[in-house]
């Protein structure tokens, strides 16, 4: 019988080999290199966004080599929106911002197999606008506090 307590389970036994190649599917890319080059560029610019519990949390989640990757910068001062986030790593790959939406979807949908559906939804939680999205969940309104009556 199927127990419907018990939370949806993490992919955290993912190597990094076996990332690269869901990255890589996901991305319909031609070459593990080429997935490889997303993953990094992704979970580096990802990693500058992410502070405090979650990012140590989701650092455990992934393999070492991305979790590396994802922990070698330090956090940013400011937060970018999530359309921020994809141009600022535009200009930092010298990629479009298509091609840059489209590698971080295909990076990001791995990690958030990896992350699991509580983590991810603390991550979301402390991220700006937008980055629901690029995990591939549908961006929720957060609610905004109503102004008091006098």
């Amino acid at each position: 019988m199927y127990d419907q307590t018990r939370p949806e389970r993490s992919l955290a036994a993912m190597t990094y080999e076996q990332m690269l190649e869901r990255v890589r599917y996901e991305g319909a890319y031609p070459t593990r290199e080429r997935a490889e080059q997303a993953v990094r560029a992704v979970l580096g610019a990802l990693g500058c966004q992410v502070t405090g519990d979650e990012r140590v949390d989701l650092a455990r989640c992934l393999p070492v080599e991305a979790a590396l990757t994802l922990t070698a910068s330090a956090p940013a001062t400011g937060q970018l929106t999530g359309w921020g986030f994809i141009k600022d790593l535009a200009a930092r790959t010298g990629a479009t911002p298509a091609t840059t939406r489209w590698d971080t979807g295909a990076v990001l949908a791995a990690v958030a197999a990896l992350a699991g559906p509580d983590l991810l939804t603390r991550i979301l939680g402390q991220l700006p606008d937008g980055y629901a999205l690029l995990f591939g969940r549908a961006q929720l309104s957060r609610p905004r506090p109503q102004p008091v009556a006098a």
